[in-house]
């Protein structure tokens, strides 16, 4: 079980249940995190209702985990360093290098993990 309870807002959010993203808020929620699900082509996840953009998203957030492309992504850039999140977990197909070296720039801590591996080995 995770330690401290976060605030995660998941990029690519899904209504699909086989797809990792939506396996990754369901996951967060059972472990107690406050999830906060973004994605502009579906309308919710989980059950709860889904943000279209970063902009939307409003107060403090500990973590954005990925599950968007680096070709999508590498547009956010500056929405991503608006919502200041603590760090940026790029899940595996949405590395960019360019982005990370970015928002390490910005003082964003950023890794290369699988959310659903952290959430279940008590490293998130």
């Amino acid at each position: 079980m995770s330690q401290a309870k976060q605030r995660v807002v998941v990029l690519g959010a899904s209504d699909k249940p086989d797809r990792y993203s939506f396996k990754a808020v369901h996951l967060l929620l059972q472990e107690g995190h406050e999830v906060v699900p973004v994605n502009p082509n579906v309308d919710s996840a989980n059950g709860m209702p889904v943000l279209d953009s970063l902009d939307q998203v409003t107060g403090p957030v500990d973590t954005l985990t990925m599950y968007v492309s680096a070709h999508i992504s590498d547009t956010l850039l500056d929405a991503i360093i608006a919502l200041k999140p603590a760090r940026v977990i790029f899940n595996p197909g949405s590395e960019s290098v360019a982005l990370e070296s970015s928002l390490r720039k910005h003082g964003i801590s950023c890794e290369q993990a699988c959310t659903l591996v952290l959430l279940r080995t008590g490293q998130f």
